[in-house]
């Protein structure tokens, strides 16, 4: 199938044509997706590294939603924390200042007025756009008033496989300026800060003063050639959750620098310090003495530069922060209530100014390494909101729904309330779904393995499905989730495939099989491979009687199992349960196929069975763990024209050009004319009179997951159809194109995107086999998409022309090893051609290519082969 990245999301979504937009302009400097106007209002863009919280860039330019402070934070600000410029000459008659952002689109709510923290009383530019392609964002500002032409460029480092690096609790700023005067300009760029330190990152600050600040310092530090302003404070020791500290850092040069603004009554801080910055163009550069108890201090630092005609320079400003102590805040346990969690980050520094320096110091490698990925995601032949949505929805990492605790223990909410996390720990049942973090950074995958199945598993072989903190042995009190705990045996399998160690899986070994067998003991008590007990699940309650979304996830795990099982050599186990998946197969077919989906066979002898189930309904996920087996290859789990009618019938009837004439007494995350996939339908009737909560509902992270189960069927454009209604529906005057809810912001769920990635390109690695295979789905004639194996990351590239066929893999990063490559053929008597000697076979329309022994490919390393299909 051929689609065009720029036709698919134009012709879809001029459908939805009556909301305001997020368009991709002809032409563009940077890549990504393009918002102006309307679509500015609800942008958040998540800055900040894993485990270490973020601050959002908003769609003007400004610094919001600032959640560095171990915890979320929606809608909260730093009093008068913002960048602006003074511009002098160029044709001006006398200076002026501009906030660089653009000026905010009503509505302008607020019994006083405006917030004037915000500094949205000083001149602002008056159109901007936005561009994003996590981890960058730019923005071009534009005033035709002024002699120069302004853009920002921010991120943060995120390079795959280097977990480290990808770790930084900085935001990168750089401010570009073009002269399109025939006279010199002199700019002077000012970065304003409030010192946050012992902020409890709830209250919603207003001024300087709350009771939990107080000694709060700033001090002016040049070091190795930066200039950092250091803000910290004296009133907390270091062992204490509100001990911490801020830096803004830039390249010395003409630097000056306000550590605390003049104070006064009313208005006068803000007014001297317009005064200050109009008159002079640069700051006093003094020391100043801490804060009273009680109170903090504003501080600025500036850095002076000049232009002559038409020429471009650049400030960069990093911003950084170091808040070493989180606490569980969570649970009602008083004994935990604050007791200081060591967090990852806060080991490698003793200070934010560490942070800055570290990132300023290795500022061109960041980088550019960031550069080849997003690079690598979107110069690609998919579909842009393919790539929209896999690569936002990785930036979930890097926020508040995610900590990395010390000794790399990833520990994860399912997603974030405005002021605190929702649902915590390491929910097994919704991170069935997500598929970033494996892909990306599988060693904090694997870190929540470890907790899964060395903590969280009982005696008897049940998993706690939640993640106590502080961890201990059984994990909490809870029950287990029967699709948790399946899906968890399945991720052992996945994380070995894309690069654990045959040791690391040997270690797990023994627990993952009492994992598999305790169901025998709860939900599949007469061993014949179909669950009918109480079956706990990611809707909050206990389906009862056979059903195939457990029932999919339960023969992933059986054949998972025995794939492990066999090359570990316990032959004896992985017979046991290849023989139980595949007679739970049959069984669970014969049962629950009526000719167009599968259906609950309700058990309706429990009490609690009277509401909540589905019966014979069309479920979305009730496919769930056939798509994870898709996701890990671990083949059919069910008969291939059943799964594929099945897939037909949840897009036919699940699928909803918008919501008009839909009632729903549920949760609301699709309206009006807006499309979405819902969880449930009852095609035939029979829908229960109180069926399962959230069934009206829509959730991202199961459209992905059906999307992309759809194009493993290759089923494209209605997969596609899926992912376009979402990304419509966070367009940037709807939502945040970065922000997708569910039980909460930045909900984990979604990262199921990254399978749409996987299958598009028929991505399927194998570490233990070295084997590397690719079977796109779309533009197969000139195909190009990123691929990450756990061991290596980089772009996958296929050319099929008349008579040749070509493959070029090149390895941005980490090492791939290979002894077997398959790619698509169909002529058996193609021919190899290609500079490393490899072994070719061709069978059912696939070329194996085999090196013995293994190619190994480091970093800027590549593999070109050609094919010769012509005679």
């Amino acid at each position: 199938m051929k689609i065009t990245r720029r036709g698919f999301v134009g012709g879809v979504a001029g459908a939805a044509a009556a909301a305001p937009q997020a368009t991709r302009p002809a032409a563009r400097p940077e890549p990504g997706r393009h918002f102006t106007g309307e679509a500015l209002r609800e942008i958040a863009f998540p800055l900040g590294g894993i485990g270490t919280g973020t601050v959002s860039l908003g769609g003007y330019g400004n610094l919001r939603d600032w959640e560095i402070f171990n915890r979320p934070n929606k809608g909260g600000i730093l009093p008068f924390t913002y960048v602006a410029a003074r511009i002098e000459g160029g044709g001006l008659k006398k200076p002026v200042i501009r906030v660089l952002e653009r000026e905010v689109l009503p509505p302008y709510p607020g019994g006083s007025g405006l917030l004037r923290e915000t500094a949205l009383g000083l001149p602002r530019f008056r159109q901007a756009s936005f561009t994003g392609a996590y981890p960058f964002a730019n923005l071009q500002f534009a005033d035709a008033r002024l002699p120069v032409e302004v853009s920002l460029e921010a991120f943060n480092p995120m390079i795959p496989l280097a977990t480290d690096d990808s770790s930084l609790p900085v935001a990168a700023l750089t401010y570009r300026f073009t002269s399109r005067a025939a006279s010199p300009v002199n700019l002077s760029v000012a970065f304003s800060v409030m010192n946050p330190v012992g902020y409890d990152g709830v209250a919603r600050l207003r001024n300087r003063r709350a009771a939990f600040f107080g000694k709060n310092r700033n001090e002016f530090e040049t070091r190795g050639g930066f200039g950092i302003l250091k803000l910290a404070s004296d009133k907390y020791a270091p062992e204490s959750t509100r001990y911490g500290s801020l830096a803004v850092a830039a390249k010395a040069g003409e630097l000056s620098y306000r550590s605390a603004w003049e104070h006064g009554a009313w208005w006068d801080e803000f007014q001297k310090w317009w005064d200050e910055f109009l008159e002079q163009g640069k700051f006093s550069s003094r020391p100043a003495p801490p804060s009273d108890d009680g109170s903090t201090e504003y501080a600025t630092l500036a850095s002076n530069l000049s232009l002559k005609p038409g020429e471009t320079q650049s400030v960069t400003f990093v911003l950084a922060w170091h808040f070493p102590n989180t606490e569980n805040y969570w649970i009602g346990e008083p004994e935990h209530r604050g007791k200081p969690l060591k967090n990852e980050y806060g080991k490698r520094w003793h200070s934010a100014a560490g942070a800055a320096f570290y990132a300023l110091e290795n500022f061109a490698s960041l980088r550019q390494r960031s550069q080849r990925y997003r690079d690598a995601m979107w110069a690609t032949t998919l579909p842009a909101a393919v790539i929209d949505a896999v690569s936002s929805q990785a930036s979930i990492l890097r926020t508040n729904t995610v900590m990395v605790l010390d000794g790399k223990k990833t520990l994860a909410f399912e997603g974030c309330n405005d002021n605190a996390g929702c649902c915590p720990m390491n929910c097994t049942h919704v991170y069935n779904y997500e598929q970033s973090l494996a892909h990306l950074y599988p060693d904090l995958e694997r870190s929540v393995r470890d907790i899964d199945f060395l903590t969280n598993l009982r005696p008897d072989g049940s998993m706690s499905f939640r993640t106590p903190v502080p961890l201990r042995a059984g994990g909490n009190r809870s029950f287990p989730a029967a699709d948790g705990q399946m899906g968890c045996v399945m991720k052992v399998y996945r994380e070995w495939q894309l690069g654990g160690s045959d040791d690391w899986l040997r270690g797990l070994w023994p627990q993952v099989k009492r994992a598999v067998e305790y169901a025998w003991a709860q939900w599949d008590a007469d061993k014949d491979g179909v669950m009918e007990g109480e079956q706990h699940n990611t809707y909050d309650i206990e389906f009862y009687g056979p059903n195939s979304m457990m029932g999919t996830l339960y023969l992933g795990a059986l054949t998972a199992a025995a794939r492990m099982g066999r090359h570990l050599g316990d032959t004896a186990a992985a017979d046991t349960y290849e023989q139980l998946a595949k007679a739970g197969a049959a069984r669970l077919d014969q049962a629950l196929w009526n000719g167009e989906f599968y259906v609950q066979k309700v058990d309706e002898r429990p009490v609690k069975a009277a509401k909540y189930q589905y019966g014979e309904g069309c479920l979305s996920d009730q496919l769930l763990g056939q798509w994870f087996a898709e996701v890990a290859d671990l083949g059919k789990l069910l008969p291939p024209e059943h799964i594929r009618t099945t897939l037909r019938s949840i897009y036919k009837y699940n699928f909803l050009e918008n919501f008009h004439e839909h009632p729903n007494t549920q949760r609301l995350y699709a309206m009006n004319d807006e499309k979405g996939l819902l969880l449930c339908s009852w095609p035939r009737g029979k829908r229960p009179a109180i069926p399962f909560p959230y069934s009206d509902e829509v959730w991202t992270g199961i459209e992905y997951q059906v999307a992309a189960h759809l194009i493993y069927e290759g089923l494209v454009k209605e997969g596609l159809a899926i992912v376009q209604a979402v990304r419509e529906r966070y367009d940037g005057a709807r939502r945040n194109p970065w922000n997708e809810v569910e039980c909460g912001h930045h909900y984990a769920r979604a990262m199921s995107s990254w399978s749409l990635l996987t299958a598009l390109s028929g991505f399927a690695f194998s570490a233990p086999r070295k084997d590397l295979r690719f079977r796109p789905h779309v533009n197969r004639a000139s195909f190009r998409a990123l691929f990450s194996t756990g061991t290596s990351w980089g772009s996958y590239t296929q050319r099929d022309t008349k008579g040749e066929f070509k493959v070029l893999i090149e390895v941005e990063g980490g090492e791939l090893e290979l002894a077997t490559l398959r790619v698509p053929c169909s002529n058996p008597k193609a021919r190899l051609v290609t500079p490393r000697k490899g072994q070719l076979q061709i069978a059912q329309g696939e070329a194996s290519i085999g090196y013995a022994p293994p190619l190994k490919l480091a970093p800027g390393e590549s593999l070109a082969l050609k094919l010769v299909t012509s005679s």
